[in-house]
């Protein structure tokens, strides 16, 4: 995997990096210390009682401190990952743009979650410093025949730009097509639709470093094990071009790193009630296995699954690895309850990007066909703090009343 290359940053870029390097350093020392003690640095699994070799610890800290800040993902066609200081609109420009009288739509794969909303706010907030008017705002609850409807009931109301996140590259392709046809702006977060063609069928593509993300939850997931384990995977089964970084990150590194862990069960699952399918296969996981040390899920809802899973299983001393920072395992984190650690994309800095890399292509500016960001490592010690960073907001109570000092 390739990452951005340092020489090309700006100060905004390194500004981001900065904070998410001094984000971390109160993570890595916490944990540290935690494992000087012979304490797991949260939550319990079934070697909870086991002291933490220090030298385990401090290894796989250091490996983390390393990756932390860069972008190890390539783009869905081996783009090398531009930094976020190439979709900056300046003052100048912004004003440019509001004279044009622009209108934009925004078509989710589905929303309701926090890192679909982090988006849209993110996205409305740049729409609105644009002066570019969001005349729709959709959710096909991951069904791409629903998208593709969505899709169809937006062109009507003719859009200037069209920012989304495509369900299913190939069953949705022929839909984005007739928008690009019809000369809209395409900006997509996540994934493309199959055959386009950067610079041509779309604009750019923006996305949190997903293989980074799988990495960053391998290792927290592998230091709260102590190294060494038996672990299931519960994957997103879908042609997804994210989600399979994710699930690539985490298989690689574990295999790759950790000798002494061993994956004895992957199972995938497709939705639309992600939480209740993982929950499903988190609960035949933990039965068949019942030495079963820890579970990474591929995001958020899915762990929300195999919470639940556990609880109904009475394994509550399971480790749980994931991605996103979603409400339901941030307050797991604050009360070091099974969620031992994730990687956090910033999916409202992600909406901005995107409403950028819009406007910059109407001003006929050239933009890259891949922006990335790097990946937040998420553990106990620093969930509060992340969660200002992910969602430029303070955390809500339910996260910050579960929070054990």
């Amino acid at each position: 995997m390739t990452p951005i290359d340092p020489g090309n940053e700006s100060s905004q870029q390194r500004s981001i990096k900065m904070k998410i390097k001094s984000t971390y350093i109160s993570l890595i020392a916490a944990a540290g210390l935690l494992a000087l003690v012979g304490c797991t640095p949260a939550g319990g699994a079934s070697n909870a009682g086991a002291a933490v070799d220090p030298k385990i610890t401090a290894e796989i800290n250091s490996a983390l401190a390393e990756i932390t800040g860069q972008v190890l993902s390539t783009g869905p066609n081996g783009e090398k990952p531009a930094s976020v200081e190439t979709t900056s609109v300046t003052d100048a420009q912004a004003a440019e743009i509001a004279g044009m009288g622009l209108t934009a739509a925004i078509v989710m794969h589905y929303g309701g979650n926090d890192w679909a909303n982090a988006q849209i706010a993110g996205l409305n907030a740049e729409f609105d410093r644009l002066g570019i008017e969001v005349i729709a705002t959709t959710d096909a609850n991951f069904d791409p025949a629903t998208q593709v409807s969505n899709i169809e009931t937006v062109l009507a109301q003719d859009p200037d730009i069209i920012v989304s996140i495509p369900t299913d590259p190939v069953a949705t392709a022929s839909a984005y097509r007739k928008a690009a046809e019809q000369g809209v702006k395409l900006v997509f977060m996540d994934n493309v639709p199959s055959g386009f063609v950067a610079g041509e069928d779309y604009v750019s593509m923006v996305s949190a470093d997903n293989y980074g993300n799988g990495v960053t939850s391998a290792y927290l997931l592998a230091r709260a094990l102590g190294g060494e384990g038996k672990i299931g995977v519960i994957y997103h089964e879908a042609d997804f071009f994210v989600t399979k970084q994710r699930h690539q990150g985490f298989t690689d590194t574990i295999s790759e790193k950790f000798p002494n862990i061993e994956l004895v069960q992957e199972q995938g699952i497709a939705g639309p009630d992600f939480a209740g399918d993982a929950q499903g296969v988190a609960n035949a996981m933990l039965t068949k296995n019942p030495d079963l040390a820890g579970i990474w899920a591929v995001w958020d809802v899915p762990a929300e699954g195999v919470m639940a899973a556990a609880r109904e299983t009475g394994r509550t001393d399971i480790k749980i690895a994931t991605e996103d920072l979603g409400t339901n395992v941030a307050i797991a984190l604050a009360k070091k309850q099974m969620i031992v650690g994730l990687g956090a994309q910033l999916p409202y800095d992600q909406g901005v990007a995107e409403a950028d890399l819009a406007a910059l292509s109407i001003l006929g500016i050239d933009v890259p066909p891949y922006v990335a960001m790097s990946s937040l490592p998420v553990d106990h010690e620093n969930v509060l703090e992340a969660w200002e960073q992910v969602y430029h907001a303070a955390p809500p109570a339910s996260v910050k009343d579960a929070y054990i000092k």
